[in-house]
Order: C-alpha cells, then sequence, then structure tokens
C-alpha cells in the first residue's frame, strides 16, 4: 500500500473512531420518577377493618381438600395450577390457535424490528456508491467514481438518538408484556368458559332428573286422581312443576350449546369431544394452591403494570429526545474511493479519491415548536406515570376483592351443602307422608321446588369457587413459563 493510501486510511480510521467516541457523550433523559399509587402494604383480611393487622396475617388461597403445600402465583406455571389434564391441553391448543395471542405475539415482534431500527441509527453505517457524473450537454466529459464511506452518520452529542433507542427498547418490553397480559387473560377466559360449559351441563342434568322425577309422580298422580285420592288442584300442579322443569332443560340445553362455540371461539381451532367437561366431574382439587401471604408489592411483577411501568419509562426517554433537540446537531459524510474520468483506468493508482464533508444544523428559529415538543414529551411522561399508578390500584383492588369472595364462596358453599342435605331429607319425609295420606300435593311440591333449588345453588357455588380461583390466578400475575420476558443484556447483545 502506498504511503498516500496508508495517510488516507489512518486518516478516515481517526476520524471515525472520533466519531464513535463522541457519539452518545451526552445523555438528557431525567430520572425515571417512582410511582407511589398509596395502596396498603399488604392485603386486607375478610372480617376485619385493619390492615396493620392484615399485614401479620398470612392469607392462604386454596380450598380446604387442595395440597398443603402452597406457592405464590408468580412462582406456580399455569399447566401446574391446572390440574385437569383435559384442561392443560386444550389451554395448550389454546394458546397455539387463538387469534388474540396470535396478535399479541406478532406486535411484539414488530416493537422488536422497530427497536432494532432505532438502535442501527445509533451506529454508522458504510455505504458502498457507484456512480456516472457528466457535465453540459454539449461537453463529453464524464466522471466515473467508485467509493465506500459514510454518508450523513450524525453524531450523537446530547444523545438523542440513544434516547429514542431507549423508548423504543421500553416500548418493546411494554409490548411483551402486553403479550403476556394477553395469553394470561386468555388462560382464564378459556378455563372460566370450561367451567361454564361443565355448569350448564350439571344444571341440565339437575333439570333432566327433576323432569324424569315428576313425570313419574304425574302417572301416580293421575291415577290417583282417577281412584279419588288427590284433587285436580293437586293434579294441576303437578303439571306445572313438569313444564317449568321442561322449561328449565330447553333453556340449559340452549345454553350448553352456546357455551360449548364460545369455547370453541376462544380456543380457535376445532375441540376434541375428549377434553371437553361432562358436568362437575372432577373432583377436589381442581387447582394447586396458591399463597397470598406476600406484600402487595408483588403486584408489581403483573403484566398489565409492568406494562404500564414500560410505556412511562418510554415516555421519561422520549424527554431525553425533545431536550436534545434544543441543541445543534452534526452529521459527515466521508467516503474513500477511486474517480476518473476514464471508465478504463477507475481503479489505477493514480486515481484515488476521498471526501470528508461535516455538516451543523443549529435550530435557532425553532424556539417556540421545541418548547412545546418538550412540553408534550413532559405531559405524555406524567400520564403514563398516573397509568401505571392506577395500574398497580387497579390490582390491587382486584386481588382484595378475589380474596373477599375467596372467603364468602367458601362459606357460601358449606351452607349450600347442607342446605342441600337438609332439603333432601325434607323431600324424602314429605313424600313419605303425602304417600301415606297424611299430607297434600301442594306440601310435597314446596319440598320438591325446594330442593330443586338448592340443587341449582349448589352447582352455581361450585362454579364460583372455580372461578374465583381462576380470578386469583390471573390478578396476582400467574406465571408464565413457556416464553419468558426476555432478559434486557440478552435484548442488546441481539439475541432476541
Amino acid at each position: 500500500m502506498s504511503d498516500h493510501r496508508k495517510r488516507v486510511s489512518r486518516l478516515i480510521a481517526g476520524r471515525l473512531s472520533l466519531c464513535l467516541l463522541l457519539s452518545g457523550c451526552a445523555n438528557l433523559q431525567p430520572d425515571v420518577p417512582g410511582a407511589d399509587p398509596q395502596i396498603p402494604a399488604a392485603w386486607p383480611v375478610a372480617g376485619s377493618s385493619d390492615t396493620a393487622s392484615a399485614a401479620s396475617e398470612n392469607v392462604t388461597l386454596s380450598h380446604s381438600t387442595s395440597p398443603a403445600t402452597t406457592k405464590p402465583a408468580t412462582q406456580v406455571s399455569w399447566h401446574d395450577f391446572f390440574l385437569d389434564q383435559r384442561l392443560v391441553a386444550l389451554l395448550t391448543q389454546a394458546l397455539a390457535s387463538n387469534r388474540d395471542a396470535r396478535v399479541a405475539l406478532l406486535n411484539v415482534e414488530r416493537a422488536r424490528a422497530l427497536y432494532s431500527a432505532a438502535r442501527a441509527d445509533t451506529w454508522p453505517a458504510p455505504t458502498l456508491n457507484a456512480a456516472i457524473t457528466r457535465g453540459e450537454p454539449a461537453s463529453a466529459t464524464g466522471i466515473y467514481t467508485s467509493s465506500v464511506g459514510l454518508t450523513s452518520f450524525e453524531l450523537d452529542l446530547f444523545g438523542r438518538l440513544h434516547s429514542l433507542s431507549q423508548s423504543a427498547l421500553h416500548a418493546y418490553l411494554a409490548q411483551e408484556a402486553a403479550r403476556r397480559s394477553t395469553e394470561l387473560s386468555l388462560i382464564a377466559e378459556v378455563a372460566t368458559a370450561w367451567f361454564t360449559l361443565a355448569l350448564d351441563q350439571e344444571l341440565q342434568h339437575i333439570a333432566r332428573n327433576t323432569l324424569e322425577n315428576r313425570q313419574k309422580s304425574l302417572t301416580l298422580d293421575e291415577h290417583r286422581y282417577r281412584l279419588g285420592a288427590v284433587s285436580e288442584l293437586d293434579l294441576a300442579e303437578a303439571r306445572t312443576a313438569i313444564e317449568t322443569a321442561r322449561s328449565d332443560l330447553a333453556r340449559y340445553t340452549g345454553q350448553v350449546m352456546e357455551d360449548l362455540n364460545a369455547l370453541t371461539l376462544l380456543v380457535g381451532s376445532p375441540i376434541a369431544p375428549s377434553l371437553l367437561p361432562h358436568r362437575f366431574d372432577v373432583p377436589d382439587p381442581l387447582f394447586q394452591g396458591l399463597s397470598a401471604g406476600l406484600p402487595s408489592d408483588i403486584l408489581l411483577s403483573r403484566p398489565d403494570v409492568m406494562q404500564a411501568e414500560q410505556k412511562m419509562r418510554a415516555a421519561n426517554a422520549e424527554i431525553g429526545a425533545a431536550r436534545a433537540a434544543f441543541f445543534p446537531s452534526i452529521s459527515l459524510t466521508t467516503s474513500i474511493g477511486y474517480a476518473s474520468a476514464a471508465l478504463s483506468a477507475l481503479f489505477s493508482g493514480g486515481s484515488r479519491a476521498w471526501t470528508f464533508i461535516p455538516q451543523i444544523s443549529v435550530p435557532i428559529f425553532q424556539r417556540e415548536k421545541l418548547w412545546a415538543n418538550l412540553a408534550v414529551s413532559q405531559a405524555d411522561r406524567d400520564i403514563a406515570l398516573a397509568e401505571y399508578e392506577k395500574a398497580i390500584q387497579t390490582g390491587f383492588k382486584e386481588v382484595a376483592n378475589a380474596l373477599a369472595w375467596k372467603a364468602s364462596l367458601d362459606q357460601q358453599r358449606t351452607a349450600q351443602e347442607a342446605l342441600l342435605t337438609a332439603a333432601t331429607q325434607a323431600e324424602r319425609l314429605s313424600r313419605l307422608r303425602y304417600e301415606q295420606g297424611r299430607d297434600n300435593y301442594i306440601v310435597l311440591l314446596d319440598t320438591e321446588r325446594t330442593l330443586y333449588s338448592a340443587q341449582q345453588s349448589l352447582a352455581q357455588t361450585r362454579w364460583a369457587q372455580y372461578n374465583n380461583q381462576i380470578t386469583l390466578y390471573k390478578v396476582l400475575g400467574g406465571s408464565w413459563t413457556v416464553r419468558p420476558m426476555p432478559d434486557l443484556a440478552e435484548i442488546i447483545q441481539g439475541r432476541f
């Protein structure tokens, strides 16, 4: 290599090194503000208005027949939380086929591509150019060039490009958290729809059994009416009870079909019959035990709260870019290559050429616009901060409500089971008295209706308990282990 080429190469390399050293030497982003959601340090305990005493309580979110070992929801993956393997298989199918989950994943890919593009702007991008330049039409003189270099590379002296890159990074992380939130909501919706189908199947079964029993009773009553043992009013009441059960059976049959259609839509593909429930045919426990004996800052691991935090950080980075816009920007265009009037001599020894063109832009007549842009970015950050705090407050309310309903539903189920036992005994005794002629049919019909209502109420209470367990897992930010949140270092290293 000639001395001239060496000097030019060292000059270009030195200036490029200086550009890289100067680039990003300032950061005008403000400190990330701390959130102050003003929520209690611990969950309130049902039946106690003293939050301080609640802090010392250890609330266990598990049915009395659940395993003794309990874990925080953030440490229990969904395929371990649901203990029915049919439901686990259905959830796996839904996560692969549901269109909302697919859109959420594609939005993550889009946000990652936007971050990659923004990050690429902070590094020099060499370009290879080849051109032919001619003079006036009357002139036959032309210049042939071939060069490699940088075109309009901005020196990030005040961190504008760095701030934009950080904003894109946090937007990507927010979208990733949104994906987790979408998938966690999908898990809860599919599980709830699955148990809703089981509930309506149970109610359909109760209505069918009631209808069959009342039809048998009507046959007997018609025979007794012909013998004069019962009145026509008793016969009419019996027929009324039958038609009520028939109407309920038709209604629950329609609901079962509607539930199946809703579940199929959520899953996003046809469901194998073997994955569907058959009434409440699964004995407790249906879920792994969850422990809520944790401080309320566990809410920070909820995907929707993480999404709100990342949005706030992205808006905070935009302030740094808006501040950097007040300062001059310097861009460089440099190249090294060959230039010749004859194409055949383009790469000869005497045709080497290089250029170095620095440009500076000073925003001296844009003061009002720049201040307005800064005010907008600050307002956006404050809005995002308020939404972040609200997300934490909403999460606390949802967990507190779920805890309150958990204790209430446990008591309701105990009462409903006792009521069903008493109603069954009352109906049996009333039927014996009616058959012995000691009571009229109205008394028997009243006990039958009480038993029918108790059976329905217990089924609905069981469904409410199952739904409450699912809600608790969701609002406590249940763990997601299939595709975890990417680590920041791995993102920067380009592994994601």
